[in-house]
C-alpha cells in the first residue's frame, strides 16, 4: 500500500481540474483547439509550398509571424491590463476563429494566393500575442498559489500534445481530404475554446483604465521588470536555453546525412522534446511540492543544456545509434517541460496583477522570439563545424550561461514559492 501510494505522488496532479470548472473548461478548449491549430500550421506550411514550389517562401512564413509576434507581445500586455480579460480573451478569439474560417473558404473556392495565406498568417500571430498574455493573466484568479505550478504543467502538456499530434493528424486529413478539410478542422475544435471563454465571468485587472494604453504604458511594464531580478532572471534563463541550445535547425542535417535516414527520421527527431515532454507531465505530481523554484528552473536549464550537448556527442561519436540521440533529445524536452512550469508560475505569483498582462507579453516575445534566434546561432555555428558539434558547443554554452547568471542572481536561487519576492 505504501508503494502504491508513492508511485502515486509522481503522477500528474490533476488538482487544478479539480478545484476550478472555469479552468478546466479553459484547458479542455485549449487543448482541443491546439490540435486544429498545429494542424493549420501543417497545412499552411503545405499549401504554400504546392502553391510555389519554393522552400523560401515556406520559410517566409516564420518571418511573417514572428514580427507581429513580437510588436503585439510587447503592445497587447498593455491592452490585457486596460481592459476586462475575458473581454480581451473573447475579441481576439473570436478573431482567431474568423481567420480559421478565411482559410476554409479560399482553399474550398480555389483562390491559389500566397500572399492572403502570409497575411491570415500576420493577423493570427498578431491576435494570439494578445490573447495568450490574457490567457496567462487570469490563471491566478482561478486557482490558489499553491496550484500554478501544476496548472502551468497541465497547460505544457496541452501544448506539447497538441505540437506532437496536429502536424500528424493534419498530413493525415491532407492526403485524405484535401486542405480545405484540415482547415475546417481548426475552425471546428476551436469552437471548444470559445466555448470555455464564453463561460468565464468578467475578470477585470486591478486598476484597469478601460482605455486604450499608450507607449507609456509599455515601458511601464519593461521598467518594472528592470527593477524586478527575479523575474528578470527567468527570462535570462530561458533565452540561454533557447538561443544557445536550441537544436530544432540542425535536425534536417542530422536527419538526412548523420543518421542517413529520411523524412521518418526528421519527424522523429522533432517530436522527440515534445514526447519528452509529455512523458515528463506523466510523472509530475511532485511540481507542486517543490518551492524552491529559482533553484528548480536553474537545474531544469542547466540539465537541458546537458542533455543538447549528450545528443550531440552522440551524433559525432555513435552516428548509427539514432534512438541514443532521441533520447537525450526527449530529456532535454522532459527539462524544458519542468523549467516552463516553473517559470510560468513565478512570473503568476510574484508579478502584480495590474502588470501581470504586459509581463506576460514579455514572457511570450521571449519564448517566441528566443527560439528563432536560436535557429540562426545553431545553423551559423554548424555551418562552421558540424551539426554534433554546434549541438556540443550550445549545450555546454547554455551550462556555463546558467552558473554565471545564478552567481550574478544569487538570491534567485532562494526564491520561495510560498513568499515570492520580486
Amino acid at each position: 500500500m505504501a508503494a502504491g501510494r508513492g508511485f502515486a505522488s509522481v503522477l500528474t496532479d490533476l488538482r487544478p481540474l479539480r478545484h476550478s470548472a472555469d479552468f478546466r473548461r479553459l484547458w479542455f478548449g485549449q487543448s482541443v483547439s491546439q490540435l486544429g491549430q498545429q494542424m493549420t500550421a501543417v497545412t499552411i506550411a503545405y499549401q504554400v509550398y504546392v502553391l510555389t514550389g519554393s522552400s523560401f517562401a515556406v520559410g517566409l512564413v516564420g518571418l511573417y509571424a514572428v514580427v507581429p509576434l513580437v510588436a503585439f507581445g510587447l503592445y497587447g500586455g498593455a491592452l490585457v491590463d486596460s481592459f476586462d480579460r475575458r473581454t480581451v480573451i473573447l475579441a481576439t478569439a473570436l478573431g482567431l476563429w474568423v481567420c480559421s474560417g478565411v482559410l476554409v473558404v479560399q482553399a474550398s473556392v480555389g483562390l491559389s494566393s500566397v500572399g492572403l495565406l502570409y497575411a491570415v498568417v500576420a493577423v493570427q500571430s498578431a491576435l494570439f500575442a494578445v490573447n495568450n498574455p490574457a490567457r496567462q493573466a487570469i490563471i491566478p484568479k482561478l486557482l490558489p498559489r499553491e496550484l500554478l505550478a501544476p496548472a502551468n504543467a497541465l497547460t505544457m502538456a496541452s501544448f506539447n500534445l497538441g505540437f506532437t499530434l496536429g502536424p500528424l493528424l493534419g498530413g493525415v486529413v491532407i492526403g485524405w481530404q484535401g486542405v480545405e478539410v484540415a482547415y475546417a478542422v481548426d475552425a471546428v475544435t476551436f469552437t471548444a475554446a470559445l466555448y470555455a471563454v464564453l463561460r468565464l465571468p468578467p475578470l477585470p485587472p486591478e486598476n484597469a483604465s478601460g482605455r486604450v494604453p499608450g507607449l507609456r504604458s509599455v515601458v511601464e511594464g519593461l521598467r518594472f521588470l528592470g527593477r524586478a531580478p527575479n523575474l528578470r532572471m527567468t527570462f535570462i534563463l530561458d533565452l540561454c536555453a533557447m538561443v544557445l541550445a536550441q537544436p530544432r535547425a540542425l535536425f534536417p542535417a542530422l536527419a538526412l546525412t548523420v543518421y542517413a535516414g529520411n523524412a521518418s527520421t526528421l519527424g522523429l527527431l522533432q517530436a522527440a522534446p515534445a514526447i519528452g515532454s509529455l512523458v515528463a507531465f506523466a510523472v509530475s505530481g511532485w511540481i507542486g511540492r517543490v518551492h524552491r523554484h529559482g533553484m528548480a528552473i536553474a537545474v531544469a536549464v542547466i540539465a537541458y543544456g546537458i542533455a543538447v550537448a549528450l545528443a550531440g556527442f552522440s551524433a559525432i561519436g555513435l552516428p548509427g545509434m539514432l534512438w541514443l540521440g532521441v533520447v537525450f533529445l526527449a530529456l532535454s524536452g522532459s527539462a524544458d517541460m519542468v523549467s516552463a512550469a516553473y517559470r510560468s508560475t513565478m512570473l503568476q505569483s510574484a508579478a502584480p496583477d495590474e502588470l501581470r498582462g504586459r509581463l506576460q507579453g514579455v514572457f511570450t516575445v521571449v519564448v517566441a522570439g528566443g527560439p528563432r534566434l536560436g535557429d540562426f546561432l545553431a545553423g551559423s555555428v554548424a555551418s562552421a563545424t558540424s551539426e554534433g558539434t554546434a549541438m556540443v558547443l550550445g549545450g555546454c554554452a547554455c551550462v556555463a550561461g546558467v552558473v554565471v547568471a545564478a552567481v550574478a542572481q544569487r538570491r534567485f536561487l532562494r526564491f520561495d514559492a510560498r513568499q515570492p519576492t520580486l
